[in-house]
């Protein structure tokens, strides 16, 4: 291990990088609170004002993963493609293999200036996340708790409110509706065969509701849809811990856009064309596990500076005072005091690996199953 790589690893700083989030997290979310007035005044503004506050948080996270682990994301695609990049709506569907799925696809949000639009139809547990869904309920993310009836209204109005939103935004849809495991993906395609679907070896059967709905609130706004198919080399499965722990994983991912006008406008036949798209996606995870790559052009977006001088902009305003603070309890000699500040380090790094545990895969606190079979696409 070498030098910078065993620094990383050390868990104090570990623990700094932790206290800039959480404490910062925590100002924005009471400037997104105080904006709040601005919302029967001036929509737009408010929203302009939240997308750059919600990047000042983000980002940090994209910090990480770009400059702290030193992950390389690779996509593949046409250059076509890539030109339209952070310059239309559009929605996003992507595999959910990973703990940092999400953040590979955060990166790439950043790299084409979209990181603080993004969207995502999010599980109604999520909202009660500190600063996580905090920020999210200011972003005006939809949050649905996977029961339709319960969920109609809510995920209409939702939808239907963000067609007029005035940064251009990439809509997340985790379409298998929870991340893969065994288990989950022998529960999935017995209920393809009870449906006469075709099997997936990769992927769980796609829970078509959330993305014809989508589709239909946003007809439009949304000018296409972007699958993307995440995978990492040497067949490496990343942790968020790996990346706080400064990790490297080389990620790659396949986008194919689809204009809206070529995804059927009915119910059913968009229903189909979805189930087409994964049994597409399918072939392409069998492709990478083959050759250890997928088919056509590679591109690696370079990484911008904006994620790093936000989070050392963040870090000298509140690891300065910090580190004062504690430098003082310790020259002040008081047991009390020193006791305390410990008392504090110890419910820090409690909340930092609480908040990193709910990307975990195996405390997901997933249901997936146990209602699946009387579940309708």
């Amino acid at each position: 291990m070498g030098l910078i790589a065993y620094i990383k690893s050390l868990f104090i700083l570990q623990l700094l990088v932790g206290f800039v989030f959480v404490v910062s997290g925590l100002i924005i979310n009471f400037i997104q609170l105080c904006t709040c007035v601005l919302w029967p005044i001036d929509r737009q503004l408010y929203r302009k004002i939240n997308t750059r506050l919600s990047y000042s948080l983000w980002s940090q996270l994209v910090m990480l993963l770009e400059w702290w682990s030193g992950t390389e994301c690779t996509i593949f695609t046409d250059q076509a493609t890539v030109d339209k990049f952070g310059k239309e709506h559009v929605i996003i569907i992507l595999n959910h293999n990973y703990e940092i799925d999400f953040l590979c696809g955060w990166t790439m949000c950043e790299r084409y200036g979209v990181l603080g639009a993004s969207k995502v139809l999010a599980k109604y547990e999520l909202l009660k996340v500190p600063l996580i869904g905090w920020t999210w309920y200011f972003l005006e993310i939809v949050f649905c708790k996977r029961k339709w009836e319960e969920d109609r209204d809510t995920v209409f109005n939702g939808l239907t409110q963000l067609k007029d939103y005035p940064e251009f935004m990439w809509f997340l849809l985790y379409c298998e509706g929870t991340r893969f495991t065994p288990k989950k993906h022998e529960i999935s395609m017995e209920v393809a065969e009870s449906k006469g679907l075709p099997k997936l070896k990769y992927h769980l059967l796609p829970r078509t509701k959330g993305f014809t709905t989508t589709l239909s609130c946003l007809k439009g706004t949304v000018s296409a849809v972007y699958d993307v198919t995440l995978n990492f080399r040497d067949k490496k499965v990343p942790t968020l811990l790996g990346i706080v722990s400064g990790k490297k994983y080389m990620a790659d991912m396949n986008i194919t856009r689809y204009p809206v006008e070529e995804i059927p406008e009915d119910e059913k036949e968009c229903a189909t064309w979805l189930h087409k798209l994964y049994q597409r996606k399918d072939a392409l995870q069998e492709h990478y596990e083959k050759e250890g790559s997928f088919p056509g052009p590679a591109i690696k977006p370079p990484r911008r500076l904006w994620t790093l001088l936000n989070f050392l902009f963040w870090a000298t305003l509140l690891l300065t005072p910090l580190l004062n603070f504690a430098c003082g309890v310790f020259v002040s000699g008081s047991p009390v005091l020193i006791v305390v500040f410990l008392i504090f380090c110890i419910i820090a790094s409690i909340a930092v690996r609480r908040l990193i545990s709910v990307s975990e895969v195996n405390k997901t606190g997933s249901t997936y199953g146990k209602m699946e079979g009387k579940k309708e696409n």
